[in-house]
C-alpha cells in the first residue's frame, strides 16, 4: 500500500497523529507525507520512525497555495509511484481569525451557543488575501491546490483493478450559507475557511459520481475541534489554557470536542479499514470523543445540492484550464 498524506507545513497535529496511527494499523505501507517546509518534513520523518524505525517513509515539499509548486510535486510522484492507494488531503489556512463576542454573547442569551461552539457558527471571521497565483488563499490552499493535484495524479488513482481513495478533511463549520456559486473563492465575505470547506464537500460528492466507476473513491470527514496550530492562533495560548478545563466539561455534551490530534484522527483510521464502495457518498464521517474520551465514528448526511456540486464542479474545470495556461512547461 502507498499512502500519501498532505499535510500543514509543519506536519503537525492531526496529520502527523494521522501519520502514526496508519502505521499502527498497518506497518507494511510505504508512507509519503508531503509539507511546506522541506527541513520541517524531514524532521517530522526522523520522529515517525523514532516510533516505527522499519517503516518505509519518504518526504516531498509542496506548497498547496501555489500552482507552480503543485505541478512540480505531482511530476515527482508521478515518477516515484505506480499506484496511491490512499490519498488523505489534511491541509489547510485559517489566516487572521477572529472571533465575534457580541455573536457568542447573543447566542448564550438566545440558547444557541452550544450550536456556535461546535461549528463556529457566527462566532469565527477570517481576513484573506489574494495569493501569487491571483487566486484568493484560502480558496487555493484548502481546496483548488487539492484538486489540482488529484487530477494530475489521475493516472496513479484511476485503475479498476485495484482502487484509490481519496479522503478529504472538512469541517462541521461548512455551510452552504458561507457559500456562493457566484462567489466560489469568497472574495467579498468574510467566512472563506467555511466557504472553503463546503466546496470540499461539493467537490468530493462529484469526484465520486464521476470516477468510481475508475476505482477512485473520495470521502470527507471531520476531526472535530482539535487543539492544533491553527487552533492556538484563533486566541491567545493563555488564554486557551485558562478555557481548557471548560472544553473537557463541554465535551461531555459535545461529542466532536475531539481535543487531541489522535482523537481527531480517529474518521480518518476508521476509513482506512473500510471497503470503499460500501460508503455513502453524501455522507461526512465525523470523529467524536465521549467526555470519558471514548473514541469513536459518527456518519452524518452532508447538507449538499447535487445539481450545485455538479455547477461547481465545472467551475472548477473552467479555472484549471484558465489558470495552466500559464504554467505550460510543467504540464506532460
Amino acid at each position: 500500500l502507498a499512502a500519501l498524506c498532505v499535510t500543514p507545513s509543519r506536519c503537525s497535529g492531526v496529520g502527523l497523529a494521522l501519520c502514526h496511527r496508519l502505521l499502527e494499523e498497518d506497518g507494511r505501507i510505504h508512507l509519503c507525507i508531503t509539507c511546506r517546509n522541506a527541513q520541517k518534513s524531514e524532521e517530522t520523518r526522523a520522529l515517525i520512525l523514532t516510533s516505527h524505525p522499519a517503516a518505509q517513509v519518504s518526504t516531498v515539499e509542496v506548497d498547496l497555495g501555489s500552482l507552480a509548486s503543485v505541478l512540480r510535486v505531482a511530476r515527482e510522484l508521478r515518477c516515484r509511484f505506480q499506484h496511491l492507494d490512499f490519498v488523505y488531503l489534511n491541509a489547510g489556512i485559517m489566516p487572521n481569525p477572529h472571533v465575534n463576542f457580541k455573536a457568542l454573547w447573543h447566542g448564550l442569551l438566545t440558547g444557541r451557543v452550544l450550536h456556535m461552539l461546535t461549528t463556529a457558527e457566527g462566532i469565527m471571521t477570517q481576513t484573506d488575501r489574494l495569493n501569487g497565483d491571483g487566486l484568493q488563499e484560502v480558496f487555493a490552499t484548502n481546496l483548488f491546490g487539492h484538486f489540482i493535484l488529484v487530477r494530475q495524479l489521475e493516472s496513479l488513482l484511476c485503475s479498476n483493478e485495484k482502487p484509490s481513495r481519496l479522503i478529504w478533511t472538512s469541517s462541521s463549520n461548512a455551510r452552504e450559507s458561507a457559500f456562493s456559486l457566484s462567489d466560489y473563492q469568497h472574495a467579498k465575505g468574510q467566512e472563506s475557511y467555511s466557504s472553503s470547506k463546503y466546496a470540499t464537500d461539493l467537490t468530493s460528492v462529484v469526484l465520486n459520481r464521476k470516477f468510481n466507476n475508475q476505482g477512485l473513491y473520495s470521502s470527507v470527514v471531520c476531526p472535530g475541534l482539535v487543539m492544533s496550530n491553527m487552533t492556538y492562533r484563533i486566541l491567545p495560548v493563555f488564554l486557551w489554557k485558562l478555557l481548557m478545563p471548560i472544553m473537557w466539561l463541554i465535551r461531555f455534551f459535545a461529542k466532536t470536542y475531539t481535543l487531541t490530534p489522535s482523537n481527531g484522527a480517529e474518521a480518518h483510521v476508521w476509513l482506512f479499514k473500510q471497503k470503499p464502495e460500501h460508503l455513502d457518498a453524501l455522507v461526512k464521517y465525523h470523529s467524536c470523543t465521549s467526555g470519558l474520551g471514548k473514541s469513536y465514528v459518527e456518519p452524518r448526511k452532508m447538507d449538499v445540492d447535487e445539481e450545485i456540486a455538479e455547477k461547481f464542479y465545472q467551475k472548477l474545470l473552467e479555472l484549471e484550464k484558465q489558470t495552466l495556461e500559464r504554467y505550460s512547461d510543467l504540464l506532460d
